[in-house]
């Protein structure tokens, strides 16, 4: 059986999986300025990784920001444009098998998209994200090397920069322990060590995605929530969403490879008859 490719395409990374007989190939990614250029390095690693020959590949389906700049097809391949809030859905319930979930993706900001059954809604979504992270670290920080920043966050404090409820109350608050956040970086008045202010700003972004998620989901009766994207990758994310999880009676789920969420979906779109647009 030929191979089903899904890329999703950023506006500097690109992420690419594959599908063989409902088998998932070793997926790619890779980094590069401009999408493009992201684009076929990905695209030429897969393939070389994975010891494919062009004949092998029957479709690829694109997704992401990045697809706009894809105005022909592929190496002569049919080449596909799917919508991406519709991936996230498919990624979020092939790593699950859930019916009804929320996805959030984490990338440069943050997605929220509702699964109920075949039902899948784009619910909006936050400003909030890596890019935040890294645009508040080159300000702090005077970096933006991701490594780097998780370097230092797994040497910080967090109690030297978040105001927490046991710094203005002596006793829990309901549904609140005394560890909870009261304000984000509400504590800082001076000084403060580059390492408490990397895992600050890691906290404030993964705590906000979260309650945002969390506070999405009101109108329904949905309590399981699927994260993806590059942000899935931080250490911190499974203590903060544990946390959230004690305090809200919810239930977070990072996948394994939950950075391929989308470009996954995007590889199933055709098995599950979803739109697309081919591009000529």
């Amino acid at each position: 059986m030929k191979i089903t490719i899904g890329i999703d395409l950023g506006g500097s990374t690109t992420k690419i999986v594959g599908f063989q007989d409902h088998k998932l190939k070793i997926p790619t990614f890779v980094k590069a300025d401009n999408p493009i250029a992201s684009l076929f390095g990905a695209l030429g690693k897969f393939i070389y990784d994975n010891n494919i020959q062009l004949n092998e590949i029957e479709k690829i389906m694109i997704t992401g920001v990045g697809s706009a700049y894809v105005e022909q097809p592929l190496y002569g391949i049919p080449t596909y444009k799917v919508n991406e809030f519709t991936c996230n859905g498919l990624g979020g319930q092939y790593f699950t098998g859930l019916k009804d979930l929320i996805v959030v993706s984490m990338g440069t900001g943050t997605s929220l998209v509702q699964v109920n059954g075949e039902s899948i809604v784009h619910t909006g979504g936050i400003g909030i994200g890596g890019g935040t992270i890294v645009g508040l670290s080159s300000l702090l920080l005077k970096t933006q090397d991701i490594s780097h920043i998780m370097d230092l966050a797994s040497r910080g404090n967090l109690s030297n920069i978040d105001l927490q409820i046991q710094d203005i109350s002596r006793s829990p608050l309901p549904g609140l322990p005394l560890n909870a956040t009261a304000s984000n970086f509400g504590k800082v008045r001076g000084f403060v060590s580059d390492e408490d202010i990397a895992i600050g700003i890691i906290h404030m972004v993964l705590q906000v995605i979260g309650k945002s998620a969390i506070l999405s989901s009101l109108n329904s009766n949905i309590n399981d929530f699927v994260m993806t994207g590059n942000l899935s990758r931080f250490p911190q994310c499974r203590e903060i969403f544990q946390s959230l999880e004690t305090m809200f009676d919810v239930h977070f789920i990072i996948p394994e490879q939950a950075e391929y969420g989308t470009a996954i979906g995007a590889a199933l779109t055709e098995e599950h008859h979803m739109e697309k647009t081919e591009i000529r």
